[in-house]
């Protein structure tokens, strides 16, 4: 076996949900619960009666690849022949990952905190990695100066998911503005962005910044799961200068020869009706509610920007112990913030997207746990 695959840990996220009952409050879910349009898949039933069920392009359907880049209108990539359609945002993650570093040479720099399959990825691909944290004392705020100052000779990638699972901050256009600039200042091979944006939809601010819109060495990943509670469709896409793109559509076809057709009629049709952002309302809705629910219970959280998490501050320092008590003792689901970098030890990431009631419910009995440690609490905790 590969001792690379061995020696790397499994889901942390899915060892707890193993744990769940029947009865069980889950606050760790990554996946809408919202049931997706029906109309899309009777219309995409419909098209296979006429058309068959057969393989696309390797890169995918250029219609939907076409309304894909004309929908998000990056200046580097405005063409059809910039995308590339995946099986769900996980694959194009692999895809640009194994695709754009060299291990004997290249750095990636992974800004944290940050969904635990990104540093996976870079360890069995035997790529050298270089954390970043943003701090808990800022809210977890993007923050230009930190990032720029984590560079090395080796960086050839940085990635940056925004809005960030799991604290929901957005990175803004200003701090944007400052990261782009200096990297084109700096000569020498471009350094790349990956900018994973499968929540940006899910946006709650009017000052969002976005890597394509100005720095022409972005790669921006992205899919219809979380925008339109569609996780088991397995559409996804990349987005990427044309210099890159023959590389990276290589490697993608040589990963999964090409991404489901049903599945791209059904994302062409979101499309074509520009649908993405259907479900924002509810989502905004739930973060209200949730933040209400936080302070009620008297837990600190950081005010999300995007996505569909709170992050919770329970103040100790074996937070994965306090998930195990959690489920356990309390049967609630909630992930350790360390499962997503240091930088959050101590806290717990919990969705939003189930019922209010439940949420409440589970924040009472996090905060009940969480006074079982009374003194053991950190200070600001």
């Amino acid at each position: 076996m590969n001792p690379a695959v061995v020696s790397t840990g499994g889901s942390l996220i899915r060892a707890l949900n193993a744990r769940k009952k029947a009865t069980s409050i889950d606050l760790g879910l990554g996946e809408p619960t919202l049931a997706p349009d029906i109309a899309y898949f009777e219309e995409a039933v419909r098209w296979v009666a006429e058309h068959g069920c057969h393989y696309t392009a390797n890169v995918g359907d250029a219609h939907l690849r076409a309304a894909i880049a004309r929908y998000y209108d990056y200046p580097a990539m405005r063409a059809a022949e910039n995308v590339c359609i995946t099986t769900g945002s996980q694959e194009a993650l692999y895809v640009v990952v194994k695709t754009m570093l060299d291990p004997a040479k290249d750095e990636l720099l992974l800004v944290e905190p940050a969904f635990s399959v990104y540093d996976k990825l870079a360890a069995v691909e035997g790529i050298a990695l270089q954390r970043v944290s943003m701090p808990a004392q800022t809210g977890f705020a993007f923050d230009a100066q930190r990032i720029l100052e984590a560079l090395t000779p080796r960086t050839r990638l940085i990635l940056i998911c925004s809005p960030c699972n799991p604290t929901g901050r957005v990175v803004s256009r200003a701090e944007v503005a400052k990261i782009t600039r200096a990297l084109g200042e700096r000569g020498g091979a471009p350094i790349y962005i990956l900018h994973d944006e499968i929540y940006r939809e899910l946006v709650y601010t009017e000052d969002a910044g976005s890597f394509g819109e100005s720095y022409p060495y972005t790669i921006a990943i992205n899919s219809l799961s979380k925008s339109n509670a569609l996780t088991g469709l397995r559409i996804g896409w990349f987005m990427a200068p044309s210099e890159a793109m023959g590389e990276l559509v290589k490697m993608h076809s040589w990963a999964t020869s090409c991404a489901s057709t049903v599945g791209q009629v059904i994302a062409a049709r979101i499309f074509a009706e520009e649908a993405l952002g259907v479900q924002q309302p509810w989502y905004a809705a739930a973060r209200d509610a949730a933040m209400s629910a936080a302070r009620d219970a008297g837990l600190p959280y950081v005010v999300p920007d995007g996505a569909f998490y709170l992050c919770v501050d329970v103040g100790v320092e074996d937070d994965v112990a306090f998930a195990y008590r959690l489920i356990d003792e309390c049967d609630v689901v909630a992930i350790p913030g360390s499962n997503f970098g240091s930088a959050s030890r101590g806290w717990l990431r919990t969705s939003f997207v189930g019922p209010p009631e439940a949420l409440r419910e589970g924040f009472t009995r996090i905060a009940s746990l969480r006074a079982t440690y009374e003194g053991a609490v950190r200070p600001n905790g």
